[in-house]
C-alpha cells in the first residue's frame, strides 16, 4: 500500500486551498557565482538595498506540493508545473502561506498566491497539471515583455542561444556546487513539507513509483546544476536574482541517483528601470532521449550591481539614449 504523500493540514474554502503558515529555512548563505557571493549572502543584499539575504524563490514552491497533491493526486507529480512571478523577497523569520485557488470545472489549471502574515504579496501565478489547455502565468508574462533594447551587461547574449547538452545527477548526498552549497539530504531536513515520497529509496511502497522522487523546488538546483560549465556570455560580475520560474513536470516525477541531460536555450531578453533580464528555458532529457521536464527561469541582473555599468552604457548609447 502506497504511503499517503503529505501529512499538511490543508485549509479548504468554497474558493480555495490554503496551507499552514511556515518559515522558510535560507541555505544559500555560502552561495558563489562569479567567484564572488550572492543575493543570499547578507553583506551583498545589504549594499543593494535589501534587509539581509534573501530566501531563494523555488524554496517556495515546495508549500504548493501538498496542495497540488490533493487536488490531483498521483498526476500533480507527474505532469504538475508551477509558473510564479515573484513579487517580493522573503528572509528567513518569516512566515508565508501558500493559496491554491481551485479550477473551473473541467479545467487543469488555477490561481497560485503566496502572502506573508501583512498580506505582502511574495508570488502569484499559476498551477496545473497535464497539456495546457490555457497559457501559464509566465507564457503569458512572455507576450507583455518589454523588450531589451539597450543591453549592457547582456549585450553579447543573444536570443536562440543554445548551450550544449550536459548529464547531470542528484544523489542524496551530493553537494550540488558553488550555487547550491548543500545536498539533498541536508534539504529535507529543513524542507517546509516533506513527504516520505522524497525518501522511499528505503522503501519500495513508499510511493506509487518505488524509488524517492526530487521534490519540485530541488528540480530547480538539478536544472541549474553545471549551469556555469557553459555560462551565458554576461558581463560581471554583478548580482542576479530569479524573478520569474515555471517548473513543468512533462513525463515526471525525476528521481533521486538518475542521471539526466539538459540542455538550456535563451527565448527572451527583458528590460526594467532596475534590472537586465536573460529568459532561459531548460529542458530535461532521460536515458531514452524523451523530454520528462522543463524550467524556464528569468534570471533578472541588477544594473546597479555591475559597477561600470554606467559608464559603459554611456560608451555604447550616448547620454542622449534614455
Amino acid at each position: 500500500m502506497t504511503t499517503q504523500a503529505f501529512n499538511t493540514e490543508i485549509t479548504e474554502t468554497a474558493d480555495a486551498l490554503v496551507g499552514p503558515w511556515r518559515q522558510p529555512r535560507q541555505m544559500l548563505q555560502s552561495q558563489t557565482y562569479d567567484a564572488h557571493a550572492s543575493i543570499h549572502d547578507d553583506a551583498t543584499a545589504q549594499k543593494l538595498g535589501f534587509k539581509g539575504g534573501t530566501i531563494e524563490g523555488p524554496t517556495h514552491f515546495s508549500q504548493f506540493a501538498p496542495l497540488g497533491a490533493k487536488l490531483w493526486g498521483q498526476a500533480w507529480f507527474e505532469s504538475g508545473c508551477l509558473s510564479a512571478h515573484y513579487r517580493s523577497v522573503c528572509y528567513e523569520g518569516e512566515e508565508v502561506q501558500a493559496i491554491l485557488s481551485k479550477p473551473l470545472p473541467a479545467t487543469h489549471q488555477c490561481q497560485i498566491q503566496m502572502v506573508k502574515r501583512d498580506g505582502t504579496e511574495v508570488l502569484r501565478g499559476t498551477a496545473s497539471v497535464g497539456e495546457l489547455q490555457a497559457a501559464t502565468a509566465l507564457e503569458t508574462r512572455l507576450g507583455e515583455l518589454k523588450p531589451l533594447t539597450d543591453p549592457v551587461i547582456l549585450r553579447d547574449v543573444k536570443v536562440a542561444q543554445t548551450s550544449r547538452r550536459q548529464t547531470v545527477r542528484m544523489a542524496f548526498d551530493q553537494i550540488m556546487g558553488d550555487l547550491y552549497p548543500f545536498s539533498l539530504r541536508q534539504k529535507l531536513a529543513v524542507i517546509t513539507e516533506n513527504s516520505p515520497y522524497y525518501s522511499g529509496a528505503d522503501n519500495p511502497s513508499s510511493n506509487p513509483w518505488g524509488r524517492a522522487i526530487i521534490p519540485m523546488e530541488m528540480l530547480s538546483v538539478l536544472l541549474q546544476y553545471r549551469s556555469k560549465d557553459h555560462p551565458l556570455p554576461t558581463k560581471g560580475p554583478a548580482v542576479g536574482l530569479f524573478a520569474d520560474q515555471e517548473i513543468r513536470l512533462i513525463k515526471g516525477p525525476l528521481f533521486v541517483d538518475e542521471e539526466y541531460e539538459i540542455e538550456r536555450e535563451v527565448v527572451a531578453l527583458s528590460g526594467s528601470r532596475r534590472t537586465e533580464s536573460a529568459w532561459v528555458k531548460s529542458r530535461v532529457f532521460d536515458s531514452a532521449g524523451a523530454l520528462v521536464a522543463t524550467m524556464l527561469l528569468n534570471m533578472a541582473t541588477l544594473k546597479d550591481s555591475y559597477a561600470p555599468y554606467e559608464e559603459e552604457y554611456r560608451r555604447l548609447y550616448g547620454d542622449a539614449a534614455r
